[in-house]
């Protein structure tokens, strides 16, 4: 165990934010700096852009969100089937969202479908 409060506190905050899925993420490095650019397929239409690392925290945020609807959903007293059902729409949600894993400087942090663990 820790000799310091510090230390406790420290470990006690790391804790709940793995256990509610707010771990720390971080961009791939080739990505950081960058720029997101969105242009429109008509020529005379303005593109849009934002800063990656906004795009980046917006796919973070939906992932976390989904974890946390996923324990939500486990600990509910819901019947096993209706639990089974959901599950599948959140494995769905996860599996459609395995393209932004590129964005991701660690493999643990990807999202992963039905196909995944």
């Amino acid at each position: 165990m820790t000799d310091h409060p510090a230390d406790l506190e420290l470990l006690l905050r790391r804790i709940i934010r793995e256990e509610i899925g707010l771990t720390p993420v971080a961009p791939a490095d080739k990505w950081r700096g960058g720029t997101l650019v969105l242009r429109p397929g008509t020529p005379e239409l303005k593109e849009k852009t934002w800063p990656i690392e906004t795009f980046f925290h917006k796919i973070v945020m939906v992932r976390n969100r989904l974890r946390t609807l996923e324990q939500q959903v486990n600990a509910a007293a819901l019947p096993d089937e209706v639990k089974v059902k959901l599950q599948g729409y959140i494995s769905g949600c996860y599996g459609s969202l395995t393209s932004f894993n590129l964005l991701f400087a660690d493999e643990d942090d990807h999202f992963k479908g039905s196909g995944g663990d």
